[in-house]
């Protein structure tokens, strides 16, 4: 090879070399640092557009995970309503037994009455009962949660609803018994299906997370190994760098 003074290939190689090794070690460095492997939308574009699509979705679930909870605990609550409406129901219709027991004074009926028609007072106040404002009985909740329907039991017409009045309304107080026993079998199986929605969207909220993790998360025992590439050749690039700018030396003494 020719000697020369005005132009130093060897060391513009050098030098080339030099600033692509600094470069991917500056690279590996950002992505040990962030836990990600795209640090700038360069890195991978298309990989970080499915990324973004990924992260929306598996934050979408969670939001109906959410949703779904908060059914679950509008359903638990209803139904803890109708539960103690069942007991009542069940208490007076006890009394309305007992009230046909012939060997009782008037004063011992009277008594039942009283006991009766406080029942049926707590059943009013039992069906304007509310969960968060809304009312857990009627209207005031209709629509959907992941398919499952969400509405008001209609309790208030199946017990105030039925004009039981007095003590001796016994038949009408088992339809009631039998109605509330409905409502609370549909309530079930709606909080069932809710749990089973609740496992999909827990699950496929995993799997998007786990596909957004394959994108996006660096392989620390991969890019350690890369980075510790990068780090010798930017320390021999700065080696040869350094030889090849002395390399001139030689024309100087040709010059001697």
């Amino acid at each position: 090879m020719s000697v020369v003074i005005n132009t130093n290939y060897a060391a513009t190689l050098a030098s080339n070399n030099l600033a692509a090794s600094s470069a991917n070690l500056q690279k590996s460095l950002n992505r040990l640092s962030s836990g990600s492997k795209i640090v700038s939308p360069a890195d991978d574009a298309g990989g970080l557009a499915v990324s973004m699509k990924l992260s929306a979705a598996a934050k979408s679930l969670g939001a109906q995970k959410n949703n779904i909870g908060n059914a679950v605990s509008f359903l638990q609550t209803q139904d803890g309503a109708m539960k103690t409406a069942a007991s009542a129901l069940e208490r007076m219709s006890e009394l309305a037994v007992m009230n046909q027991d012939v060997t009782k004074s008037s004063s011992d009926l009277a008594n039942y009455n009283t006991e009766f028609t406080a029942l049926t007072t707590e059943l009013t106040s039992i069906t304007g009962q509310t969960f968060n404002g809304k009312a857990l009985f009627g209207t005031a909740v209709t629509g959907t949660v992941n398919g499952v329907a969400l509405t008001g039991a209609d309790l208030n017409g199946k017990t105030t609803g039925l004009a039981i009045t007095d003590v001796g309304t016994g038949g009408k107080i088992d339809v009631a018994i039998q109605d509330v026993a409905t409502l609370r079998a549909t309530n079930g199986a709606a909080q069932s299906r809710l749990g089973f929605e609740s496992d999909l969207v827990t699950t496929n909220k995993a799997n998007l997370e786990a596909a957004n993790s394959r994108i996006v998360d660096v392989d620390v025992a991969q890019e350690s190994t890369q980075l510790a590439r990068w780090n010798t050749l930017v320390q021999a690039g700065t080696s040869m760098l350094s030889q090849a700018n002395s390399s001139s030396q030689t024309a100087l003494k040709l010059l001697q």
